[in-house]
């Protein structure tokens, strides 16, 4: 659980002293994964938690605030005495790329005493980021409690790699993903964390190795050309909408949980990748990195881009 201050103008480093910044914005990748599931399935009836922690401090109560306005359900996020709330600074690249400085805060105080066997009855899906499993030992073994809750419970396991440079090795990172890989049902990479998961020159050989390793779906989000659909019996390539970028932050959370939610629901796997792509889309034309689009909405936007 995170807030983001970002960068107001492209191509500012954080090097430069006095550069403006934007913020705070409710932010952390499983938050923003979550907010997202959470809007998209309000109206089909299903449930939506959060296991976390946050400083006692205002930048906490953004977070908070932000996630139960949406129906997220946040009575397993715990808040830390003494310990401020995670902060994300970003910094735009005129390449299109991001760079990050990270103070963990509260985030990387998550233990497996938050994760309560009682909040597992009935799970349907339970999430798992990299980031979450990166930030801190006692956050990983967190992690992996909650993975044995749900598959005891009967629930399956999604997983984006959401892989961090700045929190942990490479080395390290693959190491540490893989007993959770063959736990996950639904692995949700970009086509660069797939490559560099298992050592393929190419994105398309990347996802068929990984669904070697136990997946039974790899969704490979390709950003603005939408995604690929890898079972093992076809590969199902959606393409993306066009909308007018103002800030990629966030997109790619915001469409795993969107997937994930249509799968839940048993939709066919292209219109599930379909309207996760729009839920993506829509989420570049806002500045920071949760939307705040409804699933209606959604509906409406994909109808006005298929006419």
């Amino acid at each position: 659980m995170l807030v983001e201050i970002m960068r107001a103008e492209v191509g500012v480093p954080h090097l430069q002293v006095g550069g403006v910044y934007k913020g705070p914005y409710p932010s952390g990748a499983p938050c923003i994964f979550i907010d997202s599931a959470a809007r998209m399935a309000e109206a089909l009836k299903i449930t939506t938690g959060f296991i976390g922690t946050v400083g006692n401090d205002d930048f906490g109560q953004v977070v908070i605030d932000k996630m139960k306005a949406d129906g997220v359900d946040c009575s397993a996020v715990s808040t830390i005495s003494g310990s401020t709330t995670g902060i994300a600074f970003v910094q735009y690249n005129k390449d299109g790329s991001r760079k990050f400085i990270f103070a963990a805060g509260a985030a990387g105080q998550l233990t497996e005493a938050h994760v309560k066997d009682a909040y597992f009855e009935g799970v349907k899906d339970f999430h798992v980021m990299g980031s979450a499993m990166s930030i801190s030992p006692t956050s990983k073994a967190a992690v992996l409690k909650a993975i044995d809750l749900t598959v005891k419970n009967g629930g399956i396991v999604s997983f984006d790699p959401n892989l961090r440079a700045e929190m942990m090795p490479l080395d390290q990172i693959r190491e540490m993903v893989q007993p959770v890989i063959k736990k996950t049902t639904i692995l949700l990479p970009s086509g660069e964390e797939a490559m560099l998961l298992t050592g393929d020159k190419d994105a398309k050989s990347a996802c068929e190795s990984l669904l070697k390793a136990g997946p039974e779906i790899v969704v490979l989000k390709e950003a603005k050309d939408g995604c690929t659909v890898y079972t093992r019996k076809e590969a199902i390539k959606v393409p993306g909408f066009k909308v007018k970028e103002v800030d990629p932050t966030g997109a790619g959370d915001s469409f795993g949980g969107a997937f994930v939610v249509e799968y839940l629901v048993n939709a066919p796997l292209e219109e599930a990748a379909r309207f996760a792509n729009a839920v993506g889309a829509l989420k570049v034309t806002s500045f920071g990195p949760m939307a705040s689009n409804s699933r209606e909405g959604v509906e409406q936007f994909i109808a006005s881009q298929l006419k």
